[in-house]
């Protein structure tokens, strides 16, 4: 308590001027500020005040709790303030009575200590009554609030008990209250019973006016019904109503028709717009609707949206039947007619009769598009498709479909765009069709090249002659043929698409160049057969010919394949197998021309040859009958023909002079082998000039320059002669020159040397130009047949 007191005491205001002030001296005693009542008596050095007695002591002490076994101050803090305030007093002391005149001032010092200790004193027991008084009138207080308490409590078990006696009086009434309700029900269902009993022919009713299709009627008498069933929902406690059970089985009888109605907008816009206007109007009410009694909501609208699209897809695509092969270009046809004509119907007569919301025109475009997607991905998922029906997609879709005559017409609002869906055909679809059509075409034409290629074969055979234009040429409809399936196939493709169009062009390309494949191997076979008189043809030659005007027309009109975004070089190929079969029908032709002149010229040269013309008139007379039917081929042709022939001939002389058949036996000879040399290069000439060859192209002159070798008369300049023939012919070789000195007879060893070193020396000179190889395809001494594969001039 003396502990708590001093707690408030450190609380309390400073002391009045009456009582004792140190806060203006200079020895005010620090140790003051921290003394309390306790520690005053303890004081005993050079002080005296009035001691408290034991009682009063013993009163202000503080009493340990009851059963507890701490024998040291109740507060720890106060312990250590004692100490503090015994030290400062006696440091005080010691510095106020150190010197000896300070001890005359103790009685002042003393009476001082005392007054303020009764002032101390007095002020703790002021406070002290002060608690007392407080603590007494709390007791008080909790005295009151605990026998109001005890009032309390007793009230509240008296309530209980009289709420547990009203619980059961309840539970006696509940009988009671059931009976209510049900008097209350009974009330209802009395007043009420009239309407009720209308129900069933209300039901009726709205079936009849369902099957009418009197659709707003219907609605409104369902939606009455309805509203009587939600009235006598409260009333009877939800209770259901038999007869209200039908009321479901009417609401999705009415939903039917109006889902109905919206299925053939496209019809009843056209022949009863009425019954179109309320079935919308029906699903727009009751999609404004709130339901009660916790009924699911009728989403008539969204239904009726669904209604539409598939109606709409029914008309144009509801059959399961997919086109069959060559049926889809009229069936693309007849959509291209019909879906313009039903975007038409949306706009004009559909979207008068519905909402603005609805977007009826935006609808019918996404609605047709997306049911014509499908049926398409359904048609390129099964058979593959022929060439003609791939084509005609690939066109309508990428073209016909939005281009003006159908969607992208200008009589079309905006809302019918349909550029910014998913198209008609992915990159996949257009890839399988475009190498479905390829693989079809490709077949096709080759096909077709094989067809024109038999019918010329079959030709080949014949008793009569090949057939000649007015002009008097070979002709044959075939490289025509060929050219136009292969033009017209490339050009067709570019209404589709440029890359269709590069392929179909390769495609065109590459059976093209097997048909001239297949065409060198008939003339191969054509010749084999008529040499091995297996199938003699009467006309042998003439169809060669024939052949070469083919390849002539082939090869001056395979420029029409040549189109702008052809990159160059693309023709290579064919063009290479072009002059390969050139070579072919050629060299073909030069062996019957040999096989005709082979026996002639086994006899040259001989001492005959030396004498008389006779021997050559007959190989130019053979010559000019073979090539008389060369004129019936065009030009640049016949001049190859004709370089080829008298080439192909003055080889068979140089090979026939170098087989060592004669000997001169002297100058006479010589001069004889010579000037019959000269008589026989003008007999060539003239032959070939008055068949048409340009004398540019004559290979005849080289005998003249051998000529010169066998007139010189002094052997020892055979060196100069030699050095000279081979300026003017590089290819001559050793065996060349010995095989024409052995026919000179007059040479030695030693000349013989001396000429064929002349052939060593000096850098071997460069061919003159467009002068073509002679010797080298004459073997010495046994030279072999020669063929002329190409063209050139000899002279």
């Amino acid at each position: 308590m003396l502990g708590q007191a001093w707690r408030l005491g450190k609380n309390l205001p400073p002391p009045s001027q009456k009582g004792l002030d140190y806060s203006s001296s200079k020895e005010h005693p620090p140790f003051l500020l921290y003394l309390r009542p306790p520690s005053l008596a303890h004081l005993s050095s050079g002080f005296s005040r009035p001691a408290m007695d034991s009682a009063a002591n013993d009163e202000i002490q503080p009493a340990l709790p009851p059963g507890s076994s701490c024998p040291g101050p109740e507060w720890p803090e106060q312990e250590r303030a004692e100490r503090l305030a015994r030290g400062a007093a006696l440091k005080w002391a010691s510095g106020i009575f150190y010197r000896p005149e300070q001890l005359a001032r103790l009685g002042q010092y003393r009476s001082r200590e005392v007054q303020r200790t009764c002032s101390l004193e007095a002020r703790i027991k002021s406070v002290v009554q002060s608690y007392l008084e407080g603590v007494q009138t709390g007791v008080w207080q909790l005295a009151q609030a605990l026998e109001a308490m005890q009032g309390t409590r007793e009230a509240l078990s008296q309530a209980h008990g009289l709420l547990q006696d009203i619980s059961k009086s309840s539970q006696t009434l509940e009988t009671l209250r059931e009976q209510v309700s049900q008097h209350k029900q009974l009330q209802a269902l009395s007043q009420l019973l009239p309407r009720l009993q209308a129900v069933p022919a209300a039901v009726a009713h709205t079936q009849t006016l369902i099957d009418a299709q009197r659709l707003l009627e219907a609605y409104v008498s369902l939606r009455e019904l309805e509203q009587l069933q939600e009235e006598t929902w409260a009333p009877l406690g939800s209770l259901e109503l038999p007869v209200f059970q039908e009321l479901g089985l009417l609401a999705e009888a009415l939903g039917q028709a109006v889902e109905a109605a919206a299925g053939a907008a496209g019809q009843l816009a056209r022949e009863d717009p009425a019954l179109l206007v309320a079935a919308v109007r029906v699903a727009e009410m009751e999609a404004g609707r709130t339901t009660h009694l916790g009924q699911a909501p009728r989403d008539w609208r969204q239904r009726c949206l669904q209604a539409l699209q598939e109606g709409l897809e029914r008309v144009h695509f509801g059959t399961s039947l997919l086109p069959g092969p060559g049926a889809l270009a009229e069936w693309l046809e007849a959509l291209r007619v019909a879906l313009p004509a039903e975007m038409a119907t949306a706009e004009a007569l559909v979207a008068p009769c519905c909402p603005p919301h609805y977007k009826v025109v935006q609808l019918w475009a996404h609605t047709l598009h997306s049911g014509l997607r499908r049926r398409l991905q359904q048609l390129l998922t099964g058979p593959e498709l022929g060439a003609s029906d791939a084509f005609a997609l690939l066109h309508w879709a990428l073209h016909v479909y939005l281009g003006q005559e159908m969607m992208g017409s200008l009589e079309l609002g905006p809302e019918a765009d349909v550029s910014q869906l998913e198209p008609l055909l992915t990159l996949e679809n257009v890839e399988q069709l475009e190498a479905t059509f390829v693989a079809k075409v490709q077949a096709s034409v080759a096909q077709w090249l094989q067809k024109a290629l038999d019918g010329e074969v079959a030709e080949w055979s014949q008793e009569q002659e090949p057939n000649t234009d007015p002009s008097g040429f070979y002709y044959s409809p075939m490289p025509a043929i060929v050219l136009q399936i292969l033009d017209e196939n490339i050009r067709v493709t570019s209404l589709v698409s440029e890359s269709l169009q590069r392929r179909v062009h390769g495609m065109a390309l590459s059976e093209l160049g097997a048909f001239l494949r297949s065409f060198n191997d008939a003339l191969i076979r054509f010749s084999r057969d008529h040499l091995s008189g297996e199938a003699t043809a009467p006309h042998y030659v003439s169809y060669l010919l024939a052949a070469l005007n083919h390849q002539s027309a082939l090869s001056s009109s395979v420029s029409v394949l040549q189109h702008d975004w052809v990159a160059s070089g693309a023709l290579a190929s064919v063009e290479a197998g072009l002059d390969e079969l050139q070579r072919r029908i050629c060299r073909l032709v030069l062996e019957a021309l040999l096989a005709e002149l082979q026996s002639l010229f086994a006899a040259l040269p001989s001492r005959q040859w030396l004498s008389s013309p006779e021997q050559l008139d007959g190989v130019c007379e053979r010559t000019e009958r073979f090539c008389r039917d060369f004129w019936r081929v065009r030009n640049p042709a016949v001049q190859l023909l004709l370089a080829e022939a008298e080439r192909a001939v003055v080889l068979q002389y140089l090979h026939a002079l170098m087989q060592g058949r004669l000997v001169c036996r002297g100058p006479d000879e010589r001069t004889q082998a010579a000037e019959r040399l000269r008589q026989d290069a003008a007999q060539l000439r003239e032959l070939f000039l008055g068949l048409g060859l340009e004398e540019s192209a004559h290979c005849a002159p080289v005998l003249l320059a051998l000529r010169e070798l066998l007139n010189l008369r002094d052997p020892m300049l055979l060196g100069l002669e030699v050095a000279s023939l081979r300026q003017q012919f590089p290819d001559v070789s050793e065996d060349h020159v010995s095989a024409l000195l052995d026919l000179r007879g007059d040479v030695s060893r030693e000349q013989r040397q001396a000429a064929l070193s002349s052939l060593q020396a000096g850098p071997p000179p460069s061919p003159p130009a467009g002068r073509r190889a002679l010797f080298s395809l004459v073997l010495a001494p046994a030279p072999a047949l020669s063929s002329c594969l190409t063209s050139g001039s000899c002279a």
